[in-house]
């Protein structure tokens, strides 16, 4: 169920030691090999931490923030060690790949603060006097066994931000990366159960698709990160269970710049929103609609600044590259068909265009000339393109921003708090900025979740990001102690006559009917 990978693997043997290989897109070199589980180890991984779960509820939040602090300063003291996996199997430059400890030091942090606070019991009030007696109470349980499955394109910050939040839950949590780039999650996940001394509440399930969708298959609740393809899939089969699924998906986040824009922060905000990762980033900018007055001069400036960018997967530390490789040949194939696509309907390239000679480097592309019968505006990218389209106005912008399948992010540069507040607010997406890209992510008091094609619930932030991996139980106590209730059985006229008075007193509106006197024309006053 995992993201298609675009390497090819041996075929599974269905034996227990079968293994795969990953590669470095950069230079092809082997990064590493993991197992490719079957689907029958998955069912024994996921008994096991199902085994182990009850206890881990039991430690409260506090006790379970405990160890995922520990689990934190254990990523932070290995930090360059696990770094280094996540750009030998990624090909990203090193100030992409080490920018991907903020995302974990944010969410434990997070969720270790506030899961007390958002797990605690809530009181709701009688609705009526009938249920003076009773104290209600709301209580959340977690899933006993809740499956994460993530793509390639982050290995560390993609679990890091669905993990944390469901292991605080109290749920044991069983991760299945993807096979493109599994290593340094599989190493964080050891570190959990093999260096801190923690619950073995954590579990990685590495391989192909059949593992992924064994893990589907095993758990209690499901939240992929995905292709909308292999998201409905997994959708589809969570149905056919009965269990609940989370599902983001695929973005086309549109840009829209403004005639009263900042020209030179906006340009800054289409390289960094659209070119980061090499563009991989579901909440990337993959299209940027300009008003026609400041077109010109955002065009000639964004050439300009993207020509001083610098591609390759630099030394580790060195920080001497902007952003690295394409993580599949299959991706960059991709990139490729859109830009000729869009060539050959007639868009114009600024700049880039073509592959790099050795390695999955595509260097950074502007498309002009653009529009949307161009697959570049209308298909998912995920690659360093940015196609740009002169628009009249701002109705215009939000008209073309709205005509896409996807609604997970965007972005409105403007002078005017109040234009970026009315433009945003048109927009159908789950989340915008206002002059700024893709920060609406980490912002975690936010929920992030996308619209239309691009997802199904919230994929985290706030209280809803940790109560998604909670089923509510509705707990009803007595606060008086009687010795039966006045409708149990058995039942008699008197018991009828006095629940009856009792329901018109406490239920009806009108002093007339409150005391049992009828209408004599059968209730019409």
């Amino acid at each position: 169920m995992a993201m298609a990978a675009g390497v090819e693997h041996p075929p599974h043997d269905g034996s227990a030691a079968a293994e795969f290989e990953v590669r470095n897109p950069a230079d092809g070199s082997i990064a590493g090999r993991l197992p490719d589980m079957t689907p029958a180890e998955v069912a024994e991984l996921a008994q096991r931490l199902r085994s182990a779960q009850p206890e881990w509820e039991q430690l409260g939040p506090r006790g379970r923030a405990r160890h995922l602090l520990n689990w934190l300063d254990w990523l932070m003291d290995n930090d360059q060690r696990i770094l280094g996996l996540v750009q030998q199997e990624s090909g990203k430059s090193w100030g992409d790949t080490s920018i991907e400890t903020m995302v974990a030091v944010e969410v434990i942090n997070y969720y270790a603060k506030h899961a007390p606070e958002f797990l605690a019991d809530q009181t709701r009030r009688p609705h009526g006097p009938a249920s003076l007696t009773k104290k209600l109470e709301v209580l959340y349980r977690p899933y006993q066994l809740v499956g994460v499955i993530t793509p390639w394109n982050y290995p560390l910050a993609m679990p890091m931000m669905d993990v944390p939040p469901a292991l605080m839950s109290g749920a044991a949590v069983l991760t299945k990366p993807s096979e493109v780039t599994p290593l340094a999650w599989a190493e964080m996940v050891r570190g959990w159960n093999e260096e801190i001394g923690a619950p073995p509440v954590l579990g990685c399930a590495t391989g192909l698709g059949a593992t992924g969708a064994a893990v589907v298959d095993s758990v209690d609740m499901i939240q992929f990160t995905g292709s909308v393809r292999t998201g409905r899939a997994v959708g589809i089969r969570a149905a056919e269970r009965l269990i609940p699924a989370s599902l983001e998906l695929g973005g086309k986040d549109p840009m829209i710049v403004l005639s009263d824009a900042d020209l030179d922060r906006a340009v800054g905000g289409a390289i960094w929103g659209g070119l980061f990762n090499a563009g991989q980033s579901c909440v990337a900018v993959e299209r940027v609609y300009v008003e026609a007055p400041v077109y010109d001069a955002f065009v000639s400036k964004l050439v300009d600044r993207v020509g001083e960018l610098r591609q390759g997967m630099d030394p580790q530390g060195s920080f001497t590259t902007e952003f690295g490789a394409m993580a599949t040949a299959t991706q960059l194939e991709l990139v490729e068909r859109q830009v000729q696509d869009a060539v050959d309907k007639g868009a114009r390239i600024l700049t880039g265009g073509k592959r790099a000679d050795t390695g999955l480097f595509y260097p950074p592309t502007i498309l002009v000339d653009v529009d949307h019968t161009m697959a570049c505006m209308r298909e998912e990218t995920f690659g360093p393109t940015l196609p740009i389209m002169k628009v009249a106005d701002e109705k215009e912008a939000v008209r073309l921003a709205n005509d896409s399948e996807y609604g997970l992010g965007g972005s409105v540069w403007t002078g005017s708090a109040a234009r970026g507040r009315r433009v945003g607010r048109a927009l159908e997406a789950g989340g915008i900025c206002v002059n700024n890209a893709m920060v609406n992510v980490f912002q975690f008091p936010l929920p992030h979740g996308g619209w239309k094609s691009s997802g199904l619930g919230s994929r985290f932030g706030g209280r809803d990001g940790i109560l998604k991996y909670c089923r509510k139980q509705a707990f009803v106590s007595e606060r008086v102690q009687m010795g039966g209730e006045l409708h149990w059985y058995p039942y008699s006229p008197s018991k009828a006559r006095l629940t009856d008075q009792m329901i018109r007193l406490l239920g009806m509106h009108d002093w007339r009917r409150r005391f049992g006197r009828r209408f004599p024309d059968g209730g019409r006053r």
